[in-house]
């Protein structure tokens, strides 16, 4: 062995892996990493941060005695705790792809400084790979966490309308001190948060802990106009604005050289102390002004319009309803419309009804009609949407809007316009300052059925729009299920929202997967060979694909020479030959292959679940794996098998590969916990290897096709 050899033998390196939700991509990568590792005759720990929590954690004297730390993650991590060390920060992907080049370019990466400087983007860039940019993730970051406060606000404020609402001439009224009153109350309190929440979170993924509390102050001082003299605050676009200037002004303060005395107060007193101070003042004093000088000014240039064409009026106040929903464009054209009801002109706030439920139901329908665009949590949102916009609730479109801005709010807009001009052209009228279709229930309407023409034609157009512009933009996911994360380079997101929107593919020919999404459609294919695709991402959501296992199976049928992946898998479910030659009977071949463990008590109803299962998106992973699964009551308890098909069976994948290697997981609806990530996670490290397919493939029977399987756990 020659010197360099030795040499490298004495290297030690350290990596941490992590994807949003922590599933097959935390693993793959790091398996990866400690492969190429190994290989080399270099030592590496790899901690990883998944849901079921950091395990392997790196401690103090793993950093102290590390040459190099990879940080190959699509979520924050903190890197304070590897100061002084060379830090190289990259996507997952990365790690999955180019372990090799990662150990090469650590050795030469940027010393990570005290103040978080040098680590990171220098560091990201060049490798091949493309990782999700700061702007972004910090977006993404802010949209995950104000989801919650969106859907339970507006849902809560819908119901108490709903069940202890009256309308009268200012609007819909609940008595004071009700039940019903209270309700709406709490709601009222999920929204006046979610906005400084977008804000403080937005600065939190750029500058840390420091940077919350400015965030959050300076979007609740965005949201309310009366700090800056304007009637309206400056909503979820003033929040975005305030939680980048939060973020960026703290990264520029720990820049700032002080004391050492003063060191340790920075963080907790100095910097958000002159952050907050500075940034509120800021808003207020500079860009306060603008914001009610423009809604001024738009009240007076549309109280010039009245009298003008009614389409054309109706138009631009729908444009402008939808255009930021609470914030001071929206606003001006609801009090305007709210104010000509005193004085007999009801037809403004007509045209204004109609719109305000557009972008809700708008964006509510398009994930209805384009599934696979969205993520499940986003599907959830859409659903929570859908039932907002029937009580006039438009900041149900908010996240919609906040995480694709670009798409989202031209098709809000374009929707407004339609809704308006209807509206406007029907004469339709509204008595009170309220929206949505509930006040055509309620009898404040007059043209009712105009009112619901305008109000679908509005959706309608938005939901088209949306879809539309999110497929041209390009940014659209594939929909591969989850339930087994693997295949040499797939890699799954979680969601959220994605938490969630769908990210570009990378340059390595992978997605890099972001924060906030779901997983239930959202595998991203990212292997040599395999067609990239898109998938979406978020923090914090279940995936509902992941249903390998989450329940006691029950003893082993007599006869069985042993189960695998915790007794879900075992001999009576393996099947060395498949006879189907179509996606479908081999789905019915796969359920009576199931049945065989005792477990499914309703054959037909299985082969149904899965097939709708398929109608949301092909299984099919590439690599020549399919994954078809279901959740259903149809079967008793977790179970999974396995069969081979000698021809491979047609099944849609990404790569155009017919499936040969083919999974079927079925679990109870209630199934839950877990253990179904661990199994998810050994089956990812699997089925990622090129080796364990062909063997899998090349044993000539059962009995070693399950010696082949034994090898997963």
């Amino acid at each position: 062995m020659d010197g360099r050899d030795d040499e490298r033998r004495q290297v030690k390196l350290l990596a941490v892996t992590a994807c949003p939700t922590g599933i097959a991509h935390t693993y793959m990568a790091a398996e990866k990493l400690a492969q190429a590792a190994a290989s080399r005759g270099i030592e590496m720990k790899v901690e990883t941060q998944g849901s079921i929590g950091a395990e392997n954690v790196l401690d103090d004297n793993d950093v102290r005695s590390a040459d190099g730390i990879i940080v190959a993650a699509d979520k924050d991590v903190d890197l304070s705790r590897f100061a002084g060390k060379r830090v190289l920060t990259v996507g997952v992907a990365e790690g999955i792809h180019h372990p090799e080049q990662l150990i090469e370019r650590v050795r030469s990466a940027p010393v990570h400084a005290p103040d978080g400087s040098a680590g990171g983007a220098a560091a990201a860039s060049g490798g091949g790979g493309k990782e999700r940019g700061p702007v972004y993730k910090a977006l993404m970051n802010g949209v995950s966490y104000m989801i919650p406060f969106v859907v339970v606000g507006g849902l809560l404020i819908a119901v108490s309308l709903a069940l202890g609402g009256h309308a009268t001439s200012k609007g819909f009224v609940i008595p004071d001190g009700t039940f019903w009153a209270h309700v709406n109350a709490i709601g009222g309190i999920g929204f006046q948060l979610m906005i400084p929440i977008l804000s403080g979170y937005i600065a939190y993924a750029i500058a840390d802990r420091p940077a919350l509390v400015p965030g959050m102050i300076g979007g609740w001082i965005a949201n309310t106009g009366d700090l800056y003299d304007s009637k309206a605050g400056a909503g979820f676009i003033g929040a975005i604005v305030t939680g980048f200037l939060a973020g960026y002004l703290v990264l520029w303060i720990k820049r700032v050289r002080v004391p050492k005395f003063v060191q340790p107060i920075m963080p907790i007193i100095v910097i958000p102390v002159v952050a907050t101070t500075a940034l509120g003042l800021f808003f207020i004093y500079v860009i306060g002004k603008p914001i009610s000088w423009v809604f001024e000014h738009l009240t007076s240039w549309l109280g010039g319009m009245t009298g003008t064409s009614a389409i054309l009026l109706g138009a631009i106040l729908g444009v402008m309803i939808a255009f930021d929903m609470g914030g001071p464009v929206n606003k001006t054209a609801f009090l305007f419309g709210a104010g000509l009801i005193a004085s007999g002109n009801q037809t403004v706030m007509g045209t204004c009804a109609a719109a305000i439920p557009v972008m809700p139901l708008g964006q509510g329908l398009a994930t209805l009609v384009r599934r696979r665009l969205y993520s499940e949590q986003e599907r959830e949102t859409g659903l929570a949407a859908l039932f907002m916009g029937c009580f006039g609730i438009s900041e149900g479109a908010i996240p919609f809007a906040a995480a694709r801005p670009a798409q989202v709010i031209p098709a809000n807009m374009l929707g407004g316009a339609a809704a308006g001009a209807v509206a406007g052209l029907a004469g339709v009228k509204d008595a009170v300052p309220h929206g949505g279709p509930i006040v055509a229930v309620l009898g404040a309407v007059s043209g009712v059925p105009m009112f619901f023409v305008a109000v679908v034609i509005g959706s309608v157009v938005t939901a088209v729009a949306t879809v539309g512009l999110i497929g041209v933009s390009g940014r659209r996911e594939r929909s591969v299920p989850v339930a087994v994360a693997a295949g040499a380079g797939l890699g799954v997101v979680g969601s959220g929202f994605s938490s969630a929107p769908p990210v570009e593919e990378s340059s390595a020919g992978a997605d890099s997967p972001v924060d906030g999404a779901d997983a239930d459609s959202s595998v991203a294919v990212a292997a040599a060979g395999l067609a990239p695709g898109q998938a979406v991402a978020g923090e914090g959501a279940e995936p509902e694909g992941s249903v390998l296992v989450s329940a006691d199976t029950g003893a082993a049928g007599e006869g069985d020479r042993g189960e695998m992946l915790s007794g879900y898998l075992g001999e009576r479910t393996v099947k060395g030959a498949l006879g189907a030659g179509e996606k479908g009977a081999a789905i019915r071949e796969m359920a009576e292959l199931l049945a065989r463990s005792g477990r499914v008590t309703d054959v037909d109803e299985l082969v149904a679940a899965a097939l709708r299962r398929e109608e949301q998106g092909t299984t099919g992973l590439g690599e020549e794996i399919a994954v078809p699964h279901a959740k259903t009551d149809a079967v008793s308890t977790p179970v999974v098998g396995f069969a081979r098909s000698e021809e491979g069976v047609e099944w849609g994948s990404l790569d155009g590969t017919k499936a040969r290697l083919i999974f079927m997981i079925a679990v109870p609806e209630a199934a839950a916990g877990d253990e179904h990530l661990r199994i998810l996670a050994l089956l990812s490290r699997k089925l990622m290897d090129a080796g364990f397919r062909e063997r899998l493939l090349a044993a000539p029977d059962e009995r070693e096709v399950l010696d082949v399987l034994a090898e997963v756990g």
